[in-house]
Order: structure tokens, then C-alpha cells, then sequence
């Protein structure tokens, strides 16, 4: 009986975002109602588990059903529209060389941040007085810490020369089923070479090229239709999403470790600000951009994947911010798994802050930080970007810098909290970067005061 009364309550839920929708009320405002509603009704849910029992976990996986199925959704329209886009992008291009200034420059922004936020983690870390001692291995850490070793093993041959190889597709079907943790970069590489034909051969053939431009149009708009079509469920989604992360939260293991939760988020925030500042310098208001960005940075919040934000990312890019497409999925694809500045950044600075003075290294010193932050920007070439891809980060920067990896394991019970706020940092600094990159290379878009999110 009690599953048919919590089923009631989502059912009503989703029919209030229903039904806003029919007022045509923004998308940005549905999803920030259905993740306040999704978070409180999650709350209560969590402080009455003891009262509801198995019909609370009954209950949950029929929320994983709705929130699952709409990352699952995701995740289809992923792979079609990174290839498309890439190719559409680059075909739609004067020049070869345009490609070089713009592809460039998004990866000095994600790069050149990602090394900004390292050190924010770094200093944050040290500011917080975050250090490993005394932190207590359970029963359940060291067993995590076993899974984690076997797997820094199987990475310890990872060298950079190997790292970016990986990044080259052999086999671009195989690639398009996501089964490596570099295809994502592989199939935009891929779809870049094959825009790159596809421009030389309007070069060569004038009137082969128009056809083959408006043909490679006609694709990118089906795909773009499916995409909108897959964006108008975000609200539903992030319900759902949030109504699962709410009422499985381990309140033993947030308080044991509040204080590294608060200093996280300190230095999130902090990069938020640094990304207002870079806006503010190249004459882009950050108020119009954050409110522009709203819908994807809440999903990235819920999804805890920046690969799964890539459509929303886009849209946002596009519709809201009037980036050029080229630019926006450029910066979207890469920065799903180039220069994460939460996960790939900010945590693993935070980790080596926190281990180096259990084995006499003073973390402030310029010898430390330096090698760490290189490390750490280098290392965030091909991160995943899915939930846990902070753990990958770390486990290739702690062994880099000498530094053991087991409080990457007592870390990993607190690590979904965390992850939302970071993935939604990964996601706004690509957002920035296509965007700085929008204003230095082309014209201003559509009026930076006008523009406004209609998604």
C-alpha cells in the first residue's frame, strides 16, 4: 500500500512539471522545480526510511526507471551527435586553418583552467587544514582499496605517448559504442577527419561540395530535432535523479567527513568566480551567461556526467549563449574529457594536498606544486566523463607524484555529493571556453543583453 502512495506522489510530481510545461513556462525554471522538489521529497524520504522499509527501496527503483531511462536516452543521442556535429562543424568552415584557431583555443581555455583550478584545490585544501592523518580505515575502505590498487596496476604503463594514442580511432564503429574510455575524443577526432575531406572536396568540386553541404545540414537538423525532442524530458529526469541521490545519502559518512565536503565545495565555488572573471574579461556579462547555462549546469548536477551533458551542453551553447556551432561542439565534445576542472583538477590537487604531509612533503612548497599542477593538467587529457571520474584523476596523479591512493577509497563514500557540484564545474568550464573562444574569434553574438534562455 505504500509504494502505491509514494508511486502517487512521483506521478504527481511529474504532472506538475507537465503541466508548467503546457503554461510554457521556461525550461530552466521546470528543472530548477523539479530538482528542489525532487531534493525535498528525497529528504523526507531518507528521515522516514526506518518507517517505510522495503517499500522505500521498491519505490527507488522505479525512480531509477525514470531517471536511468532518461540518461539512457542520453547516452543514445551522444555518439550520433558528436560525429555529426563534428563533421557539419568542419564542413561549414572556410578553412582549415579556421579549425586550428578555434579547436586551439578551446583547449588553452579547458587546459589553462584546469591548471588554475588544481591550484584553488591545492590552497583550499591547505586553507581547510585537510591533511589524511587520523582519518580511520573501515572494513569497508580497505576492501575498496584493494579494487582501487588492482586498478592503478593496470595503469601504471600508462605513458603519455600511450595516453594520446588512445585518443586516435582504428576502428570508429567500435568507437561509436562508447567501449573505450577515450572514444568520445576518438569519434570527434574521426568526425573532424572526415569534415576535413569533406572541405577539401568542396574546394576541389564546387557543386559536389553544395551538395554534400546541404545534405551534412539536412543530418545535423534530424539529429538536432532528436536532441531537442530528448532535452524537453530534462525536467523529469532531474526529479527523478534528485529524488534517488536524496534519500540514499549516508548521513554517518557526510558528518564524519564534513569538513573535506565544505572545503570542495569552497574551491567549486571559487572556480565559478575565476570563470565570472575570464567572462567579464572578454566583455561577456557572467549574470547573462549563468542564468543563460542553468538548465545544463543542473543536469550535470543530477547526472553527475559531463558526457551525458554534451546535447544540453550544445543547446545551451547555441540557443542561449548564440555561439557558433562549430564552436560550441568543439568545446562541449573536448571538454567532456579534456580539462575537467572539478574532477580532474580541483579533487586530485585537493588528494595530494591532503597525503603529502603524512610522508614529510610540505605541500606549499614550489617543488610539490609545481610538478602538481603540470601532472594534473596533462593527466586530464582523456578523463571520463561520468560519474567517478574524479577517482580515475586521482589514480593517475597520486602515483605520478610518489603519493599512496587509499584515501581515494575512505574518500569514495562521500564521492557522489561531491561529484555533482564538480561535474557541473566540468560542464560550465567548457561553457566558458566555447564562449571566450565565441568573442575572440568571431563577432559578438546576438546581442550580449538580449540574450535570454527560451529552452
Amino acid at each position: 500500500m505504500m509504494i502505491l502512495v509514494l508511486l502517487s506522489v512521483l506521478v504527481g510530481l511529474c504532472y506538475g512539471l507537465y503541466r508548467l510545461g503546457q503554461r510554457e513556462v521556461s525550461l530552466s525554471v521546470r528543472v530548477l522545480v523539479g530538482l528542489l522538489g525532487g531534493a525535498i521529497f528525497g529528504l523526507l524520504l531518507n528521515l522516514c526510511s526506518g518507517f517505510l522499509g522495503e517499500s522505500l527501496e521498491s519505490f527507488l527503483s522505479w525512480t531509477r526507471l525514470v531517471g536511468g531511462g532518461y540518461i539512457s536516452l542520453l547516452k543514445m543521442i551522444i555518439m550520433p551527435l558528436i560525429l555529426v556535429s563534428m563533421v557539419a562543424a568542419v564542413i561549414k568552415l572556410e578553412a582549415v586553418s579556421a579549425l586550428g584557431r578555434i579547436g586551439g583555443l578551446v583547449l588553452l581555455m579547458l587546459l589553462g583552467t584546469t591548471a588554475i583550478a588544481a591550484l584553488i584545490g591545492a590552497y583550499t585544501a591547505v586553507s581547510f587544514g585537510l591533511t589524511a592523518d587520523g582519518l580511520i580505515e573501515g572494513e569497508r575502505e580497505l576492501a575498496r582499496a584493494d579494487v582501487l590498487l588492482s586498478r592503478q596496476v593496470a595503469m601504471q604503463d600508462w605513458a603519455l605517448p600511450e595516453l594520446l594514442l588512445s585518443f586516435l580511432p582504428t576502428n570508429i564503429f567500435l568507437d561509436l559504442t562508447g567501449a573505450r574510455p577515450t572514444s568520445i575524443i576518438a569519434v570527434a577526432l574521426f568526425g573532424i577527419l572526415f569534415g576535413v575531406a569533406g572541405l577539401q572536396l568542396r574546394a576541389q568540386n564546387a557543386a559536389l561540395g553544395e551538395r554534400l553541404l546541404g545534405g551534412i545540414t539536412v543530418i545535423q537538423e534530424w539529429v538536432m530535432a532528436l536532441v531537442r525532442l530528448v532535452i524537453q524530458l530534462t525536467p523529469y529526469g532531474v526529479l527523478a535523479l534528485m529524488i534517488k541521490v536524496s534519500a540514499a545519502a549516508d548521513g554517518d559518512d557526510i558528518l564524519n567527513l564534513i569538513n573535506f565536503i565544505l572545503a570542495s565545495y569552497a574551491a567549486i565555488l571559487l572556480m565559478f568566480c575565476v570563470h565570472g572573471l575570464i567572462l567579464l574579461g572578454v566583455g561577456f556579462s557572467p549574470k547573462v551567461f549563468f542564468g543563460s547555462v542553468w538548465p545544463a549546469l543542473t543536469f550535470a548536477f543530477s547526472s553527475r556526467s559531463s558526457a551525458a551533458t554534451i546535447p544540453l551542453n550544445v543547446e545551451v551553447q547555441t540557443k542561449a549563449l548564440g555561439n557558433d556551432p562549430s564552436i560550441a561542439n568543439l568545446s562541449a565534445t573536448f571538454g567532456a574529457s579534456i580539462g575537467q576542472n572539478g574532477c580532474a583538477g580541483i579533487y586530485p590537487a585537493m588528494l595530494a594536498v591532503m597525503i603529502a604531509p603524512t610522508v614529510g612533503i610540505d605541500p606549499l612548497s614550489l617543488s610539490f606544486l609545481a610538478p602538481l599542477i603540470l601532472i594534473t593538467t596533462v593527466s586530464s587529457f582523456g578523463i571520463a566523463g561520468v560519474g567517478g571520474g574524479a577517482t580515475f584523476a586521482a589514480l593517475v596523479v597520486l602515483p605520478a607524484m610518489g603519493l599512496p591512493i587509499t584515501l581515494v577509497a575512505l574518500l569514495i563514500s562521500i564521492e557522489p555529493l561531491i561529484d555533482m557540484a564538480r561535474t557541473a564545474l566540468n560542464v560550465n568550464g567548457s561553457m566558458v571556453a566555447g564562449t571566450v573562444t565565441q568573442r575572440l574569434l568571431r563577432t559578438r553574438p546576438a546581442s550580449n543583453d538580449a540574450v535570454e534562455t527560451h529552452l
